[in-house]
């Protein structure tokens, strides 16, 4: 049973998932006397599971040639097929839609964007708000899974930077025999085996501690839901509104640090001990930016309320501006984008607006490696620092030698080229999202938030990242549909992208 369930095809397998997480809403559905909606996904997630029975039934003994560009060609097509099939039970549901709307938000979804159309979030009923947040979980996993199964051992989506060869694996020593001869559903599998309970075990963890916080439980769903997969997806319009507070921040803040390195819960091949994580370069990336930039921001706030006459500030005041300011930097680093109270607070005391454009810089650096967060990812940054600190060091003395080992001079020079390669494409592609809605009436500034927005997978940027909030249901059609493309390329990284064309892939 289980040797030929493996042997289906990977999108076949993934509308089998997909239809099993239709019970998610229809049980919430059920539970909160919503008859309709959880008809409506009952009936779905039968119908869905039929055709993946089907399907499986048709393709079972068909022989698929092992290719590297049907790896990449499954993930293209998860991220712009899938979403049409999920959309269906959500169109029905909310009745006074769009198929197109309704598929634009599933593509938000599910590539852990979490931007919405449907404001205010009272416009649609608390089990559509579960399903939105099933989808995007389902969309981390399937990037935790993709990005080790797929991505690690074509040398993408950040792997680049650490190998040294073509011929040379990229992933762990324990797992290379599978990366190099078994096929896709093979690899998918064995990693999914261990990642699922993994991903799984965290999500539900937090889900109790924000409900011993305070929270409702549908709402501690939701947003354990969007903390693990950074879709920052909220059915009570982000942290603000809901009950958990600063104990709630403090449980959020602990798991956002799974977006940050890959070796907070997956080490195959490393050391097991934790004192590992100290020398990592992306932890210690991320937390010199949650360090410095908060610092700076509570210096601004604190500058400007020195400036109003007649504005005291407590000690308390003061710590909770510091919170707030860190919390967000790590929320909007891991592309998450949920806002503190604190923050919010900070502004009405100091009297500044949001520094959006901060905001905007935190998500294109992203999180980590083969995470669920989006961005240019902190290792690339981390290589072109190493470099450009070299590169500094050699206008002082030119006949100096670097040191640190063989590991940090590829760091410092192959690593840095592919991270000055990636950034390049991420700039042009940037550029282009931006000239497109400049060509489709959206003014500067707003072209930019909705183009970084989409690029970084950081949804709650339309809300944050600008002057005033954009509403993405008032985009006109092709908008849409360019904000839909974006998200989905900035999910699936343009190196990758670009990859899947390339002759040598075709030729092999």
């Amino acid at each position: 049973m289980f040797a030929w369930l493996a042997r289906l095809p990977l999108l076949v397998t993934l509308i089998g998932v997909g239809g099993l997480a239709m019970l998610v809403p229809a049980s919430h559905a059920a539970a909160t006397g919503a008859g309709k909606i959880a008809e409506v996904f009952f009936f779905g997630s039968a119908l869905t599971l039929l055709l993946a029975l089907l399907i499986g039934i048709a393709m079972a003994n068909r022989l698929r040639r092992e290719h590297p560009r049907r790896h990449l060609a499954g993930l293209l097509g998860l991220f712009v097929a899938m979403p049409l099939l999920l959309a269906v039970p959500f169109h029905q549901a909310v009745g006074n839609t769009t198929f197109f709307n309704a598929y634009v938000e599933m593509v938000s979804s599910l590539t852990t964007t979490g931007a919405t159309l449907f404001e205010p979030f009272d416009r649609l009923a608390p089990p559509l708000h579960t399903w939105r947040a099933t989808v995007g979980w389902l969309g981390g996993l399937f990037i935790w899974v993709g990005a080790i199964a797929v991505l690690a051992p074509m040398a993408l989506g950040g792997f680049e930077v650490r190998q040294r060869a073509p011929s040379e694996a990229v992933v762990a020593v324990g797992f290379a025999q599978i990366n190099e001869r078994a096929d896709l559903s093979q690899r998918v599998r064995v990693h999914a085996a261990q990642l699922i309970p993994v991903y799984t075990g965290l999500t539900l963890l937090l889900w109790a501690g924000l409900i011993v916080a305070g929270d409702q439980p549908a709402v501690a769903l939701a947003h354990a839901m969007a903390v693990l997969s950074t879709s920052g997806i909220s059915p009570v319009g982000g942290l603000a509104g809901a009950s958990s507070g600063w104990v709630g921040e403090a449980f959020i803040a602990v798991f956002l640090v799974f977006a940050i390195s890959r070796l907070t819960f997956a080490r195959e091949g490393q050391a097991r001990e934790f004192a590992t994580l100290r020398g990592d370069a992306e932890i210690r990336m991320a937390f010199a930016l949650v360090t410095l930039v908060p610092l700076f921001l509570f210096l601004r706030h604190f500058l400007g309320a020195y400036e109003v006459e007649g504005v005291a500030m407590s000690l308390w005041q003061g710590l909770g501006t510091l919170w707030g300011s860190a919390f967000t930097v790590l929320s909007f680093l891991t592309t998450t984008g949920f806002e503190s109270a604190g923050w919010t607070a900070s502004q009405a005391w100091s009297g500044l607006g949001t520094p959006g454009i901060i905001l905007l810089g935190l998500a294109i650096i992203g999180g980590g490696v083969a995470t669920t967060a989006g961005g240019a990812k902190l290792l690339r940054v981390y290589a072109l620092y190493k470099h450009g600190r070299r590169e500094l060091e050699r206008l002082v003395h030119p006949n100096s030698v670097g040191g640190a080992g063989g590991e940090a001079r590829h760091l410092r020079r192959r690593g840095a080229y592919m991270a000055w390669l990636f950034f390049m494409l991420m700039a042009l592609s940037l550029s282009l999202v931006w000239a497109g809605f400049a060509l489709l009436g959206q003014d500067f500034e707003d072209g930019l938030v909705l183009a970084v927005a989409a690029i970084t997978t950081t949804g709650p940027l339309t809300a944050f990242g600008g002057s005033e909030p954009i509403s993405i249901a008032a985009l006109g059609g092709p908008a849409k549909a360019l904000f839909a493309g974006a998200m989905i390329l900035g999910r699936l990284e343009t190196l990758a992208i670009v990859a899947l064309f390339s002759p040598d892939l075709w030729r092999r």
